[in-house]
């Protein structure tokens, strides 16, 4: 049996219209009301974002002083997860055809991400998406859950899937950070990282992953060949 394990946000969720509406959010609760900011467009903000830069960093690039960026970065971390902000999440172009095409090809689906249960839940009875990942294949965070670091975290998702899922013949993860990589990296299973989410190609090189693609439509093609190339088979199921 082949399994996939994919990330919800960069695989199949576009965040981006969501963050950069609470980075200008933040960034006019930040600064003082007759001061004179940047703000960056979408295409430069989403830039610094997919490189790694801090959201301080960003504050300053906007305008803010020291102490405004500190305080913008703060305002991000309480705001990003709130509601109606993650009523701008999307589809990602193809990505409800990519898992409908290895569904139907017999493959086990399981969802891994750091979202908490009941943003998962928000977004999967909004796209219809129970349909590929039951209950016992989400691997999120609880509600209550105080985030810390999600290359330590996630990894421990990833364990816990490890431990309970059915022995697979062959295993992969797809993700959009090193979070992803580190964590699928950890358990010996194959990743493919992609380039429609959250990270640039430079930076997910740096964590060595299996595979880097385009999006989820290219790594479930590349996942199916490579099974049936190794089983000697022309569908799995």
């Amino acid at each position: 049996m082949l399994r996939l394990i994919t990330d919800f946000d960069g695989p199949i969720m576009d965040v981006s219209d969501r963050y950069y509406l609470v980075y200008q959010y933040c960034l006019n609760q930040a600064k003082r009301s007759r001061q004179r900011v940047q703000t960056l467009s979408k295409a430069e903000f989403w830039r610094l974002k997919r490189s790694r830069v801090p959201e301080p960093q960003i504050g300053l690039r906007s305008g803010l002083d020291a102490a405004q960026s500190v305080e913008f970065a703060r305002l991000r971390r309480t705001t990003i997860h709130t509601l109606p902000y993650l009523a701008y999440d999307s589809l990602i172009p193809g990505s409800v055809a990519a898992l409908e095409r290895i569904q139907q090809a017999g493959a086990d689906l399981a969802i891994m991400t750091m979202r908490r249960t009941w943003e998962l839940k928000y977004v999967f009875q909004r796209y219809d998406l129970e349909r590929f990942f039951p209950a016992d294949r989400c691997y999120c965070l609880s509600d209550n859950y105080i985030k810390n670091s999600d290359v330590k975290e996630k990894p421990l998702l990833m364990a816990q899937a490890i431990q309970e899922l059915p022995p697979a013949s062959e295993t992969w993860m797809v993700g959009d950070t090193e979070a992803d990589i580190v964590a699928a990296q950890t358990y010996g299973v194959k990743v493919i990282a992609v380039l429609s989410g959250i990270r640039d190609r430079a930076q997910l090189e740096l964590y060595q992953p299996t595979l880097i693609v385009n999006n989820l439509s290219e790594a479930v093609e590349v996942m199916l060949d490579q099974f049936w190339q190794q089983t000697g088979q022309m569908n799995i199921a």
